[in-house]
Order: structure tokens, then sequence, then C-alpha cells
């Protein structure tokens, strides 16, 4: 079945798109074969879609300690957790893709703790599930924790801030039923 909608709300694109705007999707086209649906669904207010944007590149594509493949485990434990059917699918290939390992993508897709996971990432993403169930309980010894394995204070700045990005991100695609582009799900496979 083919699902050409993007989300459940009736809010089209601008048209035209300003020429910044057009000349990123016209970048997405080229390096990806497609634009995310996300990126679409945001394009009925150019303002939102910058911020979402500008937000997505500084964390997934910035300056880090962490990793690109590191970054996306992030998104699809979250995801994972949050049942987000549009971030799973992309961020489950974004994973699959970083890292050659399609198994490591559906692992990280059904439950983390089933994947060979070195002591680092183990703690990397226990963080990040604990930002997202209970944010509220994070310790001293949490962060000592990522400390511990070699994160360091700034690392553990930006894990927060991505865990924090896809769980207001899953929440915003759940409520609007977001569909990710049909290409996803065979890519990297």
């Amino acid at each position: 079945m083919t699902d050409t909608r993007i989300t459940a709300l009736d809010l089209p694109m601008v048209d035209p798109l300003p020429q910044a705007t057009q000349k990123y999707f016209d970048i997405c086209q080229d390096k990806l074969g497609m634009i995310p649906n996300v990126l679409q669904a945001y394009a009925f207010d150019i303002d939102k879609l910058n911020a979402f944007t500008a937000m997505y590149n500084d964390l997934m594509l910035g300056d880090s300690g962490l990793s690109k493949l590191e970054r996306e485990m992030i998104a699809v434990v979250v995801s994972s957790i949050n049942k987000c059917f549009y971030c799973l699918t992309a961020h489950g290939q974004a994973v699959r893709a970083l890292s050659g390992d399609p198994v490591l993508g559906e692992m990280l897709v059904m439950n983390y703790r089933a994947a060979d996971l070195d002591p680092r990432q183990k703690a990397m993403l226990d963080f990040a599930e604990k930002v997202t169930e209970a944010s509220h309980k994070i310790e001293e010894s949490d962060r000592q924790a990522l400390r511990d394995v070699g994160f360091t204070d700034r690392d553990i700045w930006d894990i927060a801030s991505v865990a924090g990005f896809y769980n207001m991100s899953n929440r915003v695609a759940s409520a609007t039923d977001q569909r990710p582009n049909n290409e996803y799900h065979a890519l990297n496979r």
C-alpha cells in the first residue's frame, strides 16, 4: 500500500517556496533521493520549518563529541520508547546506513538492550531512556555514569539535547500522524 499523505492535517506547503527553502529541498533531493516528509510537513510555515531544521542540523550534524551514528542511535531509542512510526522508520534507516549493520538498526528499534553495545553506547542509551521516561529523576550519579565511560560534560549536554529534541519531534509527529517517505523502508537492508 502506498501512502502519499504526509500528515493527517490539511496544511499545504507554502507555494511557491522561498528561494532558500527550495534550494534546501533541492539539496535533499540530490543527496537523499527524496525530500523527507518531516520537512514537507513543516513547510506550511517557513519560520517553523527554519527553526526545526536549524535545531536538527545543529544537534545531528554539528560539532559534537558524539558521532553521527551515536546521535542517530539516541533518536531511534527515544523514538522506540515513544513508539513514533515516522522517526523509527527514518532514523532506523540512518542507523543502518551509518553502521553498515541492518541488524543493529532493527535491534535499536525493538530493544536496544538486545544489541551488542560497548559500555559507552549502553550508558548513553540508558541515559537517553531515562531522559525520555523520567527526566525528573536524573541525578548526579546518572551523569557520573556517563563520565565514567568517557563522556565529557559537553557530551552529556548533547545526549540530553538530542534526546529532548526527539521527544518533542516524536510527539508532534505522532499527534499529526506524520508518515515517513516510503523509500526509507527498503534502504540499507
